[in-house]
């Protein structure tokens, strides 16, 4: 049986302090990311995945984690839409709890400066060069800039 990841020790605890404290929302989304990181972790062993045993590591942790932080994003963009801001309020606050696990996100500046380093040492000459230019930034920046808006970003400092 492999260890647990510092990150999912981390969450065991605070569900644990959490239960004791009877924090509610923490314990309710602390329980879905538990339940969440379960379902990776037998999913990805049955494809031969990132897994030792039967715990996630770091990475996989941190994927599950931006996953559920994704997903807690696109509900708040829906319930806004529908008008129903007491479904807004717990998708917010779910989405508090799940980020202050997440490596803080770099700046826009940080993000434009690895793009204009990728984009010279690449060579990118224009939009057909994204491609070239996202793949090594994507693995680089290890989910710490939200895809569309490293995307974004490329395809206007490849535009411009």
């Amino acid at each position: 049986m492999s260890t647990m990841s510092p990150l999912e020790s981390r969450l065991e605890a605070d569900l644990t302090t959490a239960l004791r404290a009877g924090e509610a929302d923490r314990k309710r989304t602390l329980r879905s990311l538990k339940a969440a990181l379960q379902y990776a972790a037998i999913e990805a062993a049955g494809k031969g995945g990132f897994v030792a045993g039967d715990h996630l590591d770091q990475t996989g942790v941190e994927a599950v984690l931006r996953k559920q932080a994704k997903q807690r994003r696109d509900s708040i963009e829906q319930f806004e839409r529908g008008g129903r801001d007491d479904l807004v309020a717990v998708e917010r606050a779910e989405l508090a709890i799940i980020e202050a696990y997440l490596p803080q996100p770099l700046a826009a500046e940080e993000v434009e400066a690895a793009v204009r380093a990728q984009i010279a040492a690449v060579g990118a000459n224009g939009p057909s060069d994204l491609g070239k230019v996202m793949g090594p930034l994507s693995k680089a920046l290890g989910g710490r800039v939200d895809g569309k808006f490293l995307s974004d970003t490329v395809r206007r400092l490849l535009a411009g």
